[in-house]
C-alpha cells in the first residue's frame, strides 16, 4: 500500500503560525524518511487555527528542505485564480524540483464569504466554469493549445522536462466525473464527506477516458487518522481534534486545544452526539487497529493510495502517529 500525507498546517493553542509552518516542514522531512509517497499542503483563507494560505510558497520552501518525496497542493482552489498563473507557478516548482510536483485542483472557497470576495469578484461564476478552467489549465501545463486558440502563442514558462501531475480533489460525483472526463487522477476526501465514497469512486473508474497525460485511472483516498502505542492513548489524543471541530462550528476554536483543554470543554447533549458521529469518520487506534482499517478501506474504495490527515495538539504526537502507521503498513 502507498501512503501519503495531507497537512492542513494546524496551529495549536501553544503555537504561533510560524511554529505551525515550521512543523509542516519537519513533517514533510519525516514523511520522506518514513517512506511516504507524497506530501500535500492545503490552502485556507483566514480560517482560525490553519496557517497556510499560500501552498505554492510553502512548497518552494519544503522542496528545498527535502530530496525526493512528491510535494503538492491539496488543493489549489482554482476558481480564485487564472489557469495561466497557476500553470506558471507549478511549472516553476516542477523546474526547481524535477518529477516531484503535484497540482491538486479543487473548487471550494477555502474560507468565509468575506475572504472569498476579497480574493475574487466572481467566485460563483468561476465555479460554474470549473470544467473549462481545468481544460485550460491542462493545455497550459502540456503546452498544447490548438493553433487557432488565442493562447496558442504563449507558454506558461518555464516549461519543465516533466510537467506537474494534476489531480482532481473532491467529495462528489461531479468532481469524480470531471476527473474521469479529463483522464486525471482522482483524490476523494473521505475525511470531510458524508457521501458514499465507494460509489463515487466506482463512477470515476467506469467513466474514465484515457488521455496522453493520463492513460489509466488513479484513486487516492484521504482519511483522518490518529495512531498511538495504545488505543486509549490514541483516543485521548484524538479528543483535541474532535473538540476543535465542535468549537469551530460554534465560531470558537481559534487554535487546536490541548488534551487537558479538550477534556475540560463542556459539551451539551447534541454536541456529545456529534462528537460520536465525527469519531466514526476517523481512524483512531493502535498500529495494528489502524493498519487493519486502512487495508479494509483500500479494498472497499479500490484505492491505489491512502493519504492521511492527522491533527493533534502536540507536534510530537502527530509525528509519532505517522511513524507508527508507516512502520505498521510500509515496513
Amino acid at each position: 500500500m502507498k501512503l501519503s500525507i495531507l497537512d492542513q498546517s494546524p496551529i495549536s493553542s501553544d503555537q504561533t503560525a510560524s511554529d505551525a509552518l515550521n512543523e509542516s516542514v519537519k513533517l514533510a522531512q519525516a514523511g520522506e524518511a518514513l517512506g511516504y509517497s507524497r506530501y500535500w499542503i492545503a490552502e485556507h483563507h483566514d480560517l482560525p487555527g490553519l496557517a497556510c494560505s499560500a501552498p505554492e510558497v510553502m512548497l518552494s520552501y519544503i522542496g528545498a528542505h527535502t530530496k525526493q518525496i512528491r510535494i503538492g497542493s491539496g488543493a489549489v482552489l482554482l476558481p480564485h485564480y487564472k489557469p495561466y498563473k497557476v500553470a506558471e507557478v507549478y511549472n516553476m516548482l516542477a523546474t526547481l524540483f524535477p518529477n516531484r510536483i503535484d497540482i491538486g485542483i479543487g473548487r471550494a472557497p477555502g474560507g468565509s464569504a468575506e475572504a472569498t470576495n476579497a480574493l475574487s469578484n466572481n467566485f460563483l461564476q468561476q465555479v460554474w466554469k470549473m470544467p473549462n478552467l481545468v481544460e485550460e489549465l491542462l493545455h497550459f501545463l502540456h503546452d498544447d493549445f490548438p493553433e487557432d486558440h488565442e493562447f496558442s502563442k504563449i507558454t506558461a514558462s518555464p516549461m519543465p522536462q516533466v510537467p506537474p501531475m494534476p489531480w482532481i480533489l473532491g467529495t462528489s460525483k461531479k468532481s469524480a466525473l470531471l476527473a474521469a472526463k479529463n483522464g486525471l487522477a482522482y483524490a476523494f476526501g473521505q475525511f470531510m464527506s458524508e457521501n458514499n465514497g465507494a460509489a463515487i469512486i466506482e463512477q470515476y473508474l467506469d467513466a474514465f477516458v484515457p488521455k496522453k497525460h493520463g492513460p489509466f485511472p488513479q484513486v487516492l483516498l484521504t482519511v483522518s487518522a490518529i495512531c498511538a502505542e495504545t488505543t486509549e492513548k490514541a483516543e485521548e489524543i484524538a479528543l483535541s481534534s474532535l473538540i476543535w471541530a465542535i468549537q469551530k462550528d460554534k465560531g470558537e476554536g481559534k487554535y487546536v486545544p490541548s488534551i487537558e483543554e479538550a477534556k475540560n470543554y463542556e459539551l451539551n447533549e447534541k454536541e456529545r452526539e456529534k462528537l460520536v458521529q465525527m469519531k466514526q469518520n476517523m481512524i483512531v487506534g493502535n498500529p495494528q487497529e489502524v493498519g487493519k482499517k486502512l487495508y479494509q478501506l483500500q479494498a472497499e474504495f479500490k484505492a491505489d493510495e491512502i493519504m492521511l490527515v492527522t491533527i493533534t495538539h502536540s507536534p510530537k504526537d502527530r509525528m509519532e502517529s505517522y511513524r507508527l502507521i508507516a512502520e505498521e503498513v510500509l515496513s
